[in-house]
């Protein structure tokens, strides 16, 4: 499922207009400016009881090797986004 299918059942299911529900959506998922992307941003976790909760991680650097080459190099740390799945969610999921 896309997002404009996900905008697509939000529309049926709550009785908005499917360009509503796509504004919704994307007002929460939005790469730039959606909820989620500027609440990671900020360093604070965003929390969907029984969904899961989305939050920052860090990775540490470490060394690796370039593929072509063979050769020793050192990656940076950095943070990226994660998801934890809820419990309710998880049960759901695992049938």
């Amino acid at each position: 499922m896309n997002k404009s299918e996900l905008a697509v059942k939000l529309a049926k299911k709550v009785g908005l207009t499917q360009a509503k529900a796509a504004e919704v959506v994307d007002s929460i998922f939005n790469a730039n400016k959606g909820i989620i992307a500027v609440e990671l941003d900020a360093g604070r976790k965003v929390t969907v009881p029984g969904f899961g909760t989305f939050a920052t991680r860090k990775r540490g650097s470490r060394q690796g090797r370039n593929p072509a080459t063979g050769k020793t190099i050192q990656i940076k740390a950095r943070h990226y986004a994660g998801f934890k799945a809820g419990k309710t969610f998880k049960e759901k999921v695992a049938k």
